[in-house]
């Protein structure tokens, strides 16, 4: 989405106040859990996907509606340095999207706290083009939001998502996301505002759906 990968930018930003442990947070503070869906893995960043990550987040398609990424490889390994950091003070996550028996970075998927107590948290996401359309995205994105709301404890996650991104929208509406309002001229690109639609999942609603799916299933 627009503001994903969050700081992407040669200048990591500064980090954000340390808040106080939550019960069944320490073990993501101290690192991120791999992640296994069908079609994909989700894991904790390293320095050495910045190659990978810079290739796939470069393309025309991926970053037309993505703050402007790191220019070099350099830049990303700076990127990566700064999850690690601001995952540590229980402020961020950021996974990797690795296809299933690859190791390689194809995308991201980001949570960040809008609160210090991680209450309500925004999230979104980048994938090579090239995967576009093979299930991957609702197969990390599920992934994603169910940790959210059970790991990390979040009750409201917000995406925002471009008003002219058909795909980001579509894929959000999928999902399950609610659509909120429409945040006039709130993403700035390149000298540019737009407009951008606010989506959001409640954590009880999130678990209600999947309830109905397990209902469906076995019925």
């Amino acid at each position: 989405m627009e503001r994903l990968p969050q700081e992407l930018h040669e200048v990591p930003a500064p980090l954000l106040p340390v808040r106080p442990a939550q019960v069944g947070s320490a073990d993501w503070r101290s690192g991120l859990p791999t992640l296994t869906g069908g079609r994909v893995s989700l894991r904790e960043l390293r320095p050495d996907d910045a190659p990978s990550l810079c290739a796939a987040m470069s393309t025309g398609d991926v970053a037309q509606f993505l703050s402007p990424p790191p220019s070099s490889i350099v830049g990303f390994e700076r990127f990566i340095d700064w999850t690690l950091r601001q995952r540590a003070v229980g402020q961020y996550v950021c996974f990797a999207v690795t296809p299933r028996g690859s190791d390689e970075a194809i995308g991201l998927f980001q949570i960040r706290s809008l609160e210090l107590d991680f209450g309500n948290a925004e999230w979104g996401f980048a994938l090579a083009s090239e995967f576009w359309g093979t299930g991957m995205f609702m197969d990390a994105a599920q992934l994603v939001v169910d940790f959210a709301f059970d790991v990390i404890g979040v009750r409201r996650l917000e995406a925002r998502a471009v008003v002219k991104n058909s795909r980001g929208n579509g894929a959000l509406r999928k999902l399950g996301a609610v659509q909120e309002g429409i945040l006039r001229r709130s993403f700035l690109r390149h000298g540019e505002l737009f407009d951008q639609v606010l989506w959001t999942i409640l954590g009880d609603e999130w678990r209600d759906s999947k309830r109905g799916w397990f209902s469906a299933t076995i019925h």
